[in-house]
């Protein structure tokens, strides 16, 4: 991949991928947006099992699928095979990293685990994204998104103060677990590049939530108890107002999300000026941080009554230009459709042999003056006549031989 004539950031990187889902497609993507040579493992009858699994063309691939797997390679390999395991082996010793996330104990059942891939490569960045972690009493446990997020912590802090604990939206324990393993690879890439030296990486999702709740613990902290849901409020409490107001014309998503500092009464004093309730600032029930935490409720009811005169957009606007931070609830579609999001290239398009053009999230960091570009998700066993000779260095009556066989 290149950008703007300059070769990726990661030319030169080979990354032999073994992962299926999201965790850890999520992270070779990641490398391979940013300039990796990412080759895709797959099953020769199915791929990887998300490919098919939420399409609604049989046979083609699902946007599920295109969307974690953009800009990699696809060949096709029979693990269940003496030869596809030797395939891989060969593979691992031109690779700078293997990444799997394969069920407990598969790998090691294959032959593919990381003592018997560094005998092949001692050089070989290893790494394993799990559901829990190896010597956990549940390392045996199989784990998805809601899994990973339910045991990390994260539902015991989301939804309604005296509700249920609520699952969030975004997929924090699949792809929050493989930007943390993709940082940590570069990582190891760095070094590796400057010493030689490989390493093993594991990183599983239970443990990986932890990252993401640090100040739910530091609340802990502070006040020897675990941090409670608090809806679209904040546990750490004492900000007012703070939370989500209605806007016309009052449908599922038409609020605004308003944040008030507690350090200090200047997001306040502003506040009421736009509403136009300057005499509120020396309200003793709002006068002060604590005060204004005391009677929320009373404070709520006043600014609701001003954000309901307005569509979100325009509420978002008023109260950001008056200096005070707030953001209009934006769905999905609203974004996908968004003309400044789609201008700046945060959306792209991946031109897909089957699909034609299809419009996704591209990486959202800017590199230079532009985005980096999204390329289309392999169909399944493209790339194995062209990463068996250009890896391996085999002649085509070779890689016939293997196909003959059932190994690729």
């Amino acid at each position: 991949m290149s950008l703007n004539g300059k070769a990726g950031m990661l030319a030169g990187v080979r990354v032999l991928d073994m992962t299926q889902f999201e965790a850890g497609p999520s992270c070779t993507e990641t490398l391979a947006w940013l300039g990796a040579e990412v080759v895709k493992i797959e099953n020769p009858k199915g791929g990887d099992a998300g490919r098919f699994a939420n399409t609604e063309k049989p046979g083609i691939d699902s946007f599920y699928f295109m969307q974690f797997n953009s800009g990699k390679k696809s060949l096709t390999c029979n693990l269940k095979t003496d030869e596809g395991v030797a395939l891989i082996k060969k593979l691992v010793r031109e690779a700078n990293v293997f990444i799997e996330n394969f069920a407990p104990g598969v790998v090691k059942r294959m032959g593919l685990d990381y003592e018997a891939l560094k005998k092949e490569n001692p050089n070989i960045i290893y790494a394993s994204v799990k559901g829990f972690a190896e010597g956990s009493p549940y390392e045996d446990f199989l784990s998805f998104d809601m899994i990973g997020q339910s045991a990390g912590g994260v539902l015991s802090i989301t939804g309604e103060p005296d509700g249920k604990p609520c699952k969030p939206g975004v997929t924090l324990a699949d792809t929050g677990t493989g930007m943390l393993m993709a940082i940590t690879i570069l990582g190891a890439l760095y070094r590796q590049q400057a010493t030689g030296e490989g390493e093993h990486l594991q990183l599983a999702m239970q443990d990986a939530m932890t990252q993401y709740s640090r100040l739910a613990y530091a609340y802990r902290d502070l006040n020897g108890k675990a941090a409670p849901r608090a809806g679209a409020k904040l546990f750490t409490t004492g900000n007012a107002p703070t939370g989500i107001f209605p806007c016309k014309p009052f449908g599922k998503n038409d609020y605004v999300y308003i944040y008030t500092t507690r350090a200090g009464n200047h997001h306040w004093e502003r506040l009421c000026n736009l509403i136009g309730r300057p005499e509120l600032i020396d309200d003793p029930r709002f006068s002060g941080p604590k005060e204004r935490a005391d009677n929320e409720e009373a404070l709520d009811a006043i600014l609701a009554e001003f954000t309901k005169q307005y569509t979100k957009r325009e509420a978002m606007k008023l109260i950001g230009e008056c200096g005070v931070p707030c953001g209009a609830v934006l769905d999905v579609s609203e974004l996908y459709d968004d003309e400044d999001l789609n201008q700046r290239g945060i959306f792209q398009n991946m031109q897909h042999p089957e699909r034609g053009e299809y419009k996704m999230p591209a990486w959202p960091v800017k590199v230079g003056d532009a985005h980096l570009p999204i390329p289309a998700a392999p169909l399944l066993g493209e790339h194995v006549d062209s990463v068996l000779s250009e890896w391996l260095d085999m002649s085509q009556e070779e890689v016939e031989k293997l196909k003959n066989s059932g190994a690729v």
